[in-house]
């Protein structure tokens, strides 16, 4: 036997060159609690019902959760209308988007997105070494015409955020009926609604019906933003049968927690949080940006739970983003989705959507 020269594992081609995901920062050296509003998480928190649901759920901990989530699973298809054995569940919305990526893509494949979409689309691509194609988002929304240009005889999934995040943007009813008949059959169409119970625009409209009787669109949902439940990770996707049955032979088996499961079937039998959480949202939403473009700087209108703060140039935002850690309240920075010159700034509580223009208007007059 020969000496081997002494290499270590090599990950397969691409991983290493995939940018990984950074969420939201959370901490400022020196302040205990700072004012965290860089994860577009629910400023409310999680209901009192959920809460409760979460504690008593304890008492089972030590066993296997139900791998079909067979009660959330019922009361998610009663509280939307779609039938039960359709619905995918995933360790949040990342992960059905990240088995249906592992379900249809192989070597050589394509996914088209938004310039702007959603990174974790981008992500679980690459790792099955698919390749990203980005339509141009030049007015920073998506049309089905730009969607529609990128796509070719290798594309197998088309992601649409609508609501979108960073943007806020949304796409109308009328462009996705567009956008889902200009594509081939054999092209799934994934819509990412995630921010779908802040949207009080007339012309948007949940694609679950469109999806009812389509074989090739799956639209998902979370629990994370106006239920509060984003450090249980609680996602599912409404999907046709076929690509269901497909995705549940790769899917983990416990995939989806007994706390998780608990807590989002309260959740979504608690109205008046989800009242609350929505009320704040679009008392706050217009406050935010007329305020902030009255020192100056231009806010994209937005259909989810935060607003998108656009500055003269990437040193402008950089400087606004140290001021405001300065004052105890972290933004998210968005250079990572292409727009170095905004801040993407998370609705807050009464007191912290106050201080966030207290903070603004100073470092405007600065």
């Amino acid at each position: 036997m020969t000496d081997a020269p002494h290499t270590a594992p090599a990950p397969k081609p691409g991983i290493l060159d995939i940018a990984p995901y950074v969420g939201g920062k959370s901490r400022i050296e020196g302040v205990a609690t700072p004012m965290k509003l860089s994860s577009n998480e629910n400023a409310l928190g999680a209901g009192a019902k959920a809460r409760a649901a979460y504690e008593a759920s304890v008492a089972n901990i030590h066993m296997y959760p139900d791998g079909r989530a067979t009660k959330l699973r019922d009361a998610v298809a009663e509280h939307h209308g779609l039938e039960p054995e359709r619905l995918i569940f995933g360790n949040g919305s990342d992960e059905v988007f990240a088995l249906l990526n592992q379900t249809y893509l192989t070597p050589g494949d394509n996914i088209v997105s938004g310039k702007y979409g959603f990174l974790a689309y981008r992500i679980s691509a690459l790792a099955n070494q698919a390749s990203v194609k980005l339509a141009a988002e030049p007015d920073f929304r998506l049309t089905p015409e730009a969607i529609l240009a990128e796509v070719d005889e290798r594309t197998r999934i088309v992601y649409v955020s609508s609501p979108s995040n960073p943007t806020g943007s949304y796409n109308t009813a009328a462009e996705i009926r567009a956008l889902h008949e200009g594509l081939s059959p054999d092209v799934l169409l994934v819509i990412d609604e995630a921010y779908a119970e802040f949207v009080a625009e007339p012309d948007w409209e949940t694609s679950f019906p469109l999806a009812r009787d389509a074989a090739n669109i799956v639209v998902t949902r979370t629990f994370s933003k106006l239920h509060g439940l984003g450090g249980l990770r609680i996602g599912f996707g409404y999907a046709p049968l076929k690509v269901a049955e497909a995705v549940d032979r790769i899917r983990l088996p416990f995939n989806v927690s007994i706390p998780g499961i608990e807590a989002a079937v309260a959740a979504l039998g608690d109205e008046a949080h989800q009242k609350a959480s929505r009320d704040l949202v679009e008392t706050w939403r217009p406050r935010l940006t007329q305020a902030i473009r009255g020192f100056g700087f231009d806010v994209f209108p937005s259909a989810g739970n935060f607003v998108l703060v656009r500055f003269r140039d990437a040193a402008q935002a950089t400087a606004a983003n140290d001021y405001l850690n300065t004052k105890g309240i972290i933004v998210r920075p968005v250079g990572g989705y292409g727009l170095p010159d905004c801040l993407r700034i998370t609705v807050g509580t009464d007191d912290q959507n106050r201080a966030v223009i207290d903070a603004l208007s100073e470092f405007a007059a600065g």
